[in-house]
């Protein structure tokens, strides 16, 4: 079973974290378990400099969410937690095994460097986050997961790479501005699906934030038709989906889309 948490994250780590242990204590009792978080689920700061100052710190935060994978018995998708690198850090995305073993870490690659008409106005990702460069798709109980971040959502050939690498699973943690969640959130996000015949699982942040965002919510699973098999609009909960992979690899051997494509995009 996969489940997304939807959370809001404040300016305290230590703060989101107790949040997410409570949320972990009213779990299904499925087992194996995969628990996926939004983008900026330790902290959602005030500015980049106190998010640069987690990153110094980001191994502490790291133990303490091993600890609890295995105390609870999930795999763990750790949106994205800053990484500090030279004078900047990674928005890291996390996968984390029941064991506390982080299995794959996918850096954000595309950076949201925009301008939105809401109360913040500006964002500009850049100024400290360092963009990764790697795709990455891993193996699981729950199937092949393949890792993205919210902003990455609005380029489909990073999804196409995915698919290609047999990702089964697309995973998009977010933090969407309530502006473009409301006009972009669920249309992308069913496209991404379908073309890629795959579950898309997007755990997202919701309502007013200590920093001054909001952000819009609506954390959403969707299967490789494009169908919405559990949302959740507003706020501090969890969906979840039993993946039916027989169901996945019959769409696509019905509709072979990836071996009639006739572009493959170059990303790197």
């Amino acid at each position: 079973m996969i489940v997304a948490l939807q959370m809001c994250s404040g300016v305290c780590a230590d703060a989101n974290i107790e949040q997410l242990n409570q949320q972990l204590q009213q779990l299904p009792t499925t087992r194996p378990l995969l628990v996926c978080l939004p983008e900026s689920f330790l902290v959602f700061s005030k500015s980049g400099q106190q998010t640069l100052a987690i990153a110094k710190q980001s191994d502490v935060y790291i133990q303490q969410i091993a600890e609890l994978c295995r105390q609870y018995d999930i795999w763990l998708a750790a949106g994205t937690l800053p990484i500090a690198t030279n004078n900047k850090y990674l928005a890291a995305s996390l996968l984390f095994n029941n064991q506390g073993d982080v299995v794959a870490q996918y850096n954000k690659m595309h950076l949201f460097d925009v301008d939105v008409a809401d109360g913040t106005g500006a964002y500009r990702e850049s100024n400290y986050t360092q963009a990764g460069n790697d795709i990455v798709v891993v193996d699981s109980p729950f199937g092949k997961i393949g890792l993205t971040v919210c902003y990455d959502l609005r380029f489909s050939g990073l999804f196409s790479a995915l698919q290609r690498g047999g990702a089964e699973i697309i995973l998009v943690p977010s933090a969407f501005t309530t502006v473009t969640g409301a006009a972009h959130w669920q249309p992308l996000l069913t496209a991404r699906a379908i073309e890629t015949q795959s579950y898309v699982i997007a755990a997202a942040q919701a309502g007013q934030h200590e920093n001054g965002r909001a952000t819009y919510g609506h954390s959403i699973i969707i299967s490789p038709w494009g169908d919405v098999l559990s949302e959740l609009a507003d706020g501090i909960g969890f969906i979840g989906c039993q993946p039916d992979l027989n169901r996945l690899h019959a769409i696509r051997r019905d509709m072979p889309v990836q071996s009639h494509q006739r572009f493959r995009e170059q990303l790197l």
